[in-house]
């Protein structure tokens, strides 16, 4: 039984000038240890971060970090903030998102983006093209994005760079269905993607069915990655969205029976891989009707089994690290999933991460839907990690 004597003591609420960024400052140098590598993943410079983090200390009352020329340590009240700090920040942002989805603002949005797409008949396959450019056409690239021709191993294509002209080191298939989709249509997401992971993408104008049903893209992926190669780059990442998830992994089977040096990862955004369309218990949805259309005109009448065009059920063992992002809204969250059980059974480290979106291909709407920002976020950190890890071995 309490005392009821007990003295309680009154401890001073926090300070009100305490602001999001600062604790976003903190958790992010814990995160690291490293105030480059903190900077760099909060878009600041390193002078601005210190000064935020010395704000939080001022105001907070202690020394929260341990600062050498060689190293940054967590002091005992840095480790007591941290945990804490982590779950005030998942909250606010869970409440954020939670306004906005209560509200329909984002969903009504991302619905008239893709009204001109979805309003298109599959068998309208010019139309189509050109709905999906337009589509994509709504978006800009980041800001200090530099964008340039490239002739990728007799594969027209573009390099998109941070204003940083660092190399390029991440080979990116766009998607739409093997059948529609460019190079300068991606110009968006892969800028965004090269500024989250601060390296340069590839972005290849592979060739598309009808006019050139598989194995054409395919060829004309290996001839980008060769092309890599023979830059220098020596750790390349792959990357793709809905259908050119798949590319991606036809890809990198394509090298494993090759013999040719494996990437150092893959990042995979919604992938569309089953192109034999299992049947699923699921509701039916429109996007189907597509994909029934485009698979056909992809594979021209090559088998869908084929383990080249099959991840599902071909052998993954001996590929590279594997980053999986899906939505829960997306009607091919399943293919997502066991794509990710799969890879793991067959010994792949595969990574699976799920956000809380109502859309297929909700990357492609990151200048404005949280979830999007923070998946390419969470990306472009997974391909540092898999640069940094390359570099120290």
């Amino acid at each position: 039984m309490e005392d009821e004597n007990a003295e309680v003591l009154s401890l001073p609420q926090a300070p009100d000038a305490i602001e999001l960024r600062h604790l976003r400052a903190f958790v992010a140098v814990a995160d690291e240890l490293n105030f480059g590598r903190a900077a760099a993943r909060l878009y600041l410079s390193q002078p601005a971060l210190s000064r935020q983090i010395r704000s939080l200390e001022r105001l907070v009352g202690c020394d929260l970090l341990r600062r050498s020329t060689h190293r940054v340590e967590l002091t005992l009240a840095g480790e007591a903030l941290l945990d804490r700090a982590r779950g005030l920040l998942r909250e606010v942002d869970e409440a954020v998102s939670a306004a906005r989805s209560v509200g329909g603002e984002l969903l009504a949005r991302i619905a008239r983006h893709w009204e001109s797409f979805a309003e298109v008949s599959p068998g309208d396959l010019q139309e189509l093209r050109i709905a999906f450019e337009g589509l994509h056409g709504q978006f800009e690239p980041p800001p200090n994005i530099s964008v340039r021709s490239v002739n990728a191993g007799g594969v027209p294509g573009l390099l998109v760079t941070p204003s940083s002209e660092e190399p390029a080191t991440i080979l990116y298939l766009h998607g739409g269905g093997h059948v529609a989709g460019s190079a300068f249509g991606y110009r968006p997401l892969a800028g965004a993607l090269a500024e989250q992971a601060g390296t340069g993408v590839v972005v290849p104008d592979y060739r598309l069915a009808p006019e050139h049903p598989f194995p054409a893209s395919v060829e004309d992926a290996v001839r980008a990655y060769r092309w890599m190669l023979g830059r220098g780059a020596t750790r390349i990442i792959v990357a793709g969205d809905s259908s050119g998830c798949g590319l991606a992994l036809s890809l990198l089977l394509s090298l494993k029976q090759q013999g040719l040096p494996a990437p150092g990862a893959v990042i995979l955004f919604c992938p569309w891989v089953d192109l034999a369309m299992v049947s699923r218990d699921r509701i039916p949805h429109e996007l189907d009707d597509f994909r029934r259309a485009s698979v056909g005109l992809y594979l021209a009448g090559h088998p869908a089994d084929d383990p080249l065009v099959s991840p599902l059920t071909a052998d993954l063992t001996g590929l590279p690290p594997m980053l999986v992002q899906a939505a829960t809204g997306d009607p091919l969250l399943d293919e997502a999933r066991e794509l990710t059980d799969h890879a793991q059974d067959c010994g792949v480290d595969a990574r699976f991460e799920l956000f809380p979106v109502d859309t297929h291909d909700f990357h492609i709407f990151w200048s404005f839907l949280p979830e999007a920002a923070q998946a390419l976020q969470q990306a472009g950190r997974f391909a540092r990690e898999v640069t940094l890890a390359a570099q120290a071995g």
